[in-house]
């Protein structure tokens, strides 16, 4: 075994990524020649003093550039390459903006890292709107929307509806999806430089998307019912963020579902500080949540965000946005900014499944295909820590003793799983550790495949000390 250290004091990006592209440039200067067993992750870590996880990362992507090799029980060795390559620096950008999921997933993996609308059998349906629209539109479908026809607002007012509350027509916005949904808002209502208040876990995908446009992230401390008013207050009142980004209905990654007393409390303290809300109702809208809307109780300065890809068909990625009065012309004008415009053939799609009924129809038979997959996690799973809803299709699990995130994540992928560890959720830097894991069980095509995962995920789980240590 070698004794070889890496510098992390050279280099740019995150430390994982340091450690990573020392050890390729040393393999690849002969440093660390073919057949050489990597130090254990464990003293790897003491040596150079970070954390277990980071040397688990950094292990993990030189695996994913197929320069090293991990042999359960044994370690990890270098991989003999008959010609050598000069190494590949990670891009900063790139690195930071990427989150913890590889940009290309590694084939003939099991997906659980997604949680898209389940495989039912959308297509006929879908192809038999898009013959119609093709027959139909036959110009419209190959040049740009130049028109938006009033039952593309129509749709979006139907499919955003909740109870007694629909939004009206002409407050929503049609877009090409939720996430372009949610970087219009804040394109549109705050400017570079803009504090964006988060929870320390989220879609972390909408706060890196809002550094990138030059916006500040500011965390807001949550727990098992959400956003905590008292942090909300305290972030508004000493950092002052112009917008905050909240997922009441149904929270990802931790299923939480805010109470009305919070929302209440939340949309006070908005009022009572000028911030703008972006509330997400991807999930919210699957679970049939019957609590008001954020929208409902600060409809002033609230904007609602809803689509299909979740609960009706991972591939029609449209959405709609309802806005505060008078703000949907705003709106309409960033989205078609930032994201280029909306494809009509796309937009017509929505409509049509929505206005036919067939997205309801196809949403109902998702949540019932998604409802046997979580009771299926529910079995295999007993006597774990996790938070999951029959109607969400993924659970967030506390991982047992000596399991940490990213080295959980590492071991589920030599088994051929792909899973998201925390880190992929943190909006910011934060000192907090949950040692959790989530895991989505929509992309796999057949049960019979969700079960073989979940499996192999219980016997990790279950190998405690012994599954820890073969990873070094």
């Amino acid at each position: 075994m070698t004794t070889w250290l890496p510098d992390i004091e050279q280099g740019h990006g995150p430390l994982y990524a340091r450690i990573a592209d020392q050890i390729e440039e040393a393999i690849g200067n002969g440093t660390l020649p073919a057949g050489t067993k990597l130090p254990p992750q464990r003293n790897l870590a003491f040596d150079v003093g970070v954390t277990i996880g980071t040397i688990g990362r950094a292990y993990g992507i030189v695996r994913e550039r197929g320069l090293v090799s991990g042999e359960v029980g044994r370690g990890t060795y270098v991989l003999d390459h008959p010609e050598s390559r000069p190494p590949e620096q990670s891009d900063p950008l790139t690195t930071s903006l990427s989150g913890t999921r590889p940009l290309i997933a590694p084939a003939g993996k099991l997906r659980f890292d997604s949680t898209a609308a389940p495989d039912i059998g959308q297509g006929d349906i879908l192809a038999q709107l898009l013959g119609d629209i093709s027959r139909e539109h036959h110009g419209d479908i190959a040049s740009y929307a130049r028109n938006f026809p009033d039952h593309w607002f129509e749709a979006g007012s139907q499919w955003l509806a909740r109870g007694n509350f629909r939004p009206g027509p002409e407050t929503v916005v049609p877009t090409l999806g939720a996430h372009a949904a949610v970087v219009a808002v804040i394109s549109a209502v705050t400017s570079p430089g803009d504090r964006i208040a988060f929870e320390t876990l989220t879609y972390s995908q909408i706060s890196r998307s809002a550094g990138l446009i030059g916006r500040r992230i500011a965390l807001v401390e949550s727990d098992e019912f959400g956003m905590r008013p008292e942090d909300f207050e305290r972030v508004c009142a000493q950092q002052h963020p112009k917008l905050a980004f909240l997922m009441p209905g149904a929270q990802n990654p931790t299923v939480a579902v805010m109470p009305l007393d919070r929302r209440q409390a939340i949309a006070d303290i908005a009022r009572k500080y000028g911030v703008w809300l972006v509330e997400d109702n991807l999930y919210g809208s699957m679970t049939g949540d019957p609590l008001p809307l954020l929208m409902e109780l600060a409809p002033e300065r609230t904007f609602l965000v809803g689509g299909l890809s979740k609960s009706v068909a991972a591939g029609v990625r449209g959405g709609w946005v309802a806005c505060p009065p008078h703000f949907s012309q705003r709106i309409r004008v960033a989205h078609k900014m930032v994201s280029g415009g909306l494809p009509f053939i796309l937009a017509e799609l929505c409509a049509r499944l929505v206005l036919s009924g067939s997205a309801s129809v196809l949403r109902n038979r998702g949540a019932e295909e998604i409802g046997a997959r979580e009771a299926l996690a529910r079995e295999i799973f007993t006597g774990f820590d996790f938070n999951s809803h029959p109607k969400i299709p993924f659970f967030w699990l506390k991982l047992p003793e000596p399991w940490l995130s990213g080295t959980f994540k590492q071991a589920a992928l030599q088994e051929g799983v792909l899973i998201d560890d925390e880190d992929e959720f943190k909006a910011g830097r934060s000192d907090r550790v949950f040692h959790r894991i989530r895991v989505g069980f929509s992309s796999p095509t057949e049960r019979s495949e969700v079960r073989r995962g979940f499996e192999i995920l219980r016997r990790l789980l279950d190998s405690g000390r012994a599954g820890y240590d073969s990873f070094d």
